[in-house]
């Protein structure tokens, strides 16, 4: 997919769900239903801020089986890049936009025989619309939520009235009371399958954690969508479209590459999914690879680089693009 596919949609509620949170849910203009999407999928939605593009990811949050809306939420990011900046600050009830189509990189496993869900904060998001499909199919499944602070605890107390709290736990760092994680992973039933996100940092604990304490890789489960991190601007040579495009000290390669008119793949924007994998036909200094797809391995050649996450540092790169 590229940034061809999307639906045009009308912003119909903004909704503050918590401190630097807000929920919006969009309609297609045509009046048709949305497509239909299952639980830990995600959207791309498209911003025209005065002229520039920009586009992010977004967990879909709605009950899957209601195709009449979508419906995210956002956090407003400090040091934002501008995307949750424009959200929260420039959209409005009314606003025409446009969503890409639904992809599910962080599907389910059904044949777990529970499923074990870990979020932190604004990670919270693919397991509301995932919590809503197992209950619908009767899925066995148990929630341990982190939060900051009580107000920044978006939907904590929906999911508890809902849920019930012996299937839903809220765990508040400013009490200083935390996921009792270990206890959490020598408790599970055999076929028990872990899903975590939030915070790449605990991510990648949990994960630890995971492994560590046995469990299959296979069992263990995460989605994370990294942003482009700042650095020195650079160019770089897209041989089959004869372009050289200037990559900004704020812009990820992919967004500059979009600038220049050249149609290049993405899914998930935030150098997880492995559809902007481009090859590297020339390189004259230092890969900055901050995407989690690529091996060390394949990073180490400098033969592949993701587009929408990483960047350079040198005299010369030539991407065959």
């Amino acid at each position: 997919m590229s940034g061809g596919t999307e639906i045009p949609v009308r912003v119909t509620t903004v909704t503050p769900v918590a401190e630097r949170i807000k929920r919006f849910r969009f309609e297609r203009l045509d009046g048709r239903p949305m497509p239909y999407f299952s639980g830990g999928a995600h959207v791309i939605v498209s911003m025209n801020d005065e002229g520039h593009i920009r586009r992010n990811a977004y967990s879909l949050m709605s009950p899957p089986q209601d195709c009449s809306a979508y419906e995210i939420s956002v956090l407003h990011v400090e040091n934002s890049r501008g995307g949750s900046t424009f959200m929260h600050e420039k959209v409005r009830e009314g606003d025409e936009m446009k969503v890409s189509y639904p992809v599910n990189l962080f599907q389910p496993d059904w044949r777990a025989r529970k499923h074990l869900l870990i979020a932190g904060g604004i990670g919270i998001t693919p397991f509301i619309a995932m919590m809503e499909q197992f209950s619908r199919e009767g899925a066995n499944f148990e929630l341990h939520y982190a939060v900051r602070s009580h107000d920044r605890g978006a939907y904590c107390r929906e999911l508890v009235d809902r849920y019930g709290s012996h299937r839903v736990k809220i765990y508040c760092d400013a009490e200083s009371n935390f996921i009792p994680l270990a206890r959490l992973l020598d408790s599970q039933p055999l076929g028990t399958h872990l899903y975590v996100c939030g915070p790449s940092g605990m991510i990648d604990g949990v994960l630890r954690a995971g492994l560590e304490a046995g469990w299959p890789e296979q069992n263990l489960h995460s989605e994370r969508f990294l942003s482009s991190q700042p650095g020195r601007p650079f160019d770089v040579e897209l041989l089959r479209s004869e372009k050289t495009v200037h990559v900004g000290h704020h812009e990820s390669m992919l967004e500059a590459i979009e600038a220049a008119g050249v149609d290049a793949p993405f899914l998930c924007r935030g150098g997880a999914c492995g559809q902007c994998e481009t090859a590297v036909a020339a390189c004259e200094g230092r890969l900055l690879h901050h995407d989690v797809y690529l091996s060390d391995e394949e990073k180490a050649s400098g033969r592949k680089v993701m587009i929408c996450v990483s960047r350079f540092e040198g005299n010369r790169l030539s991407l065959d693009l």
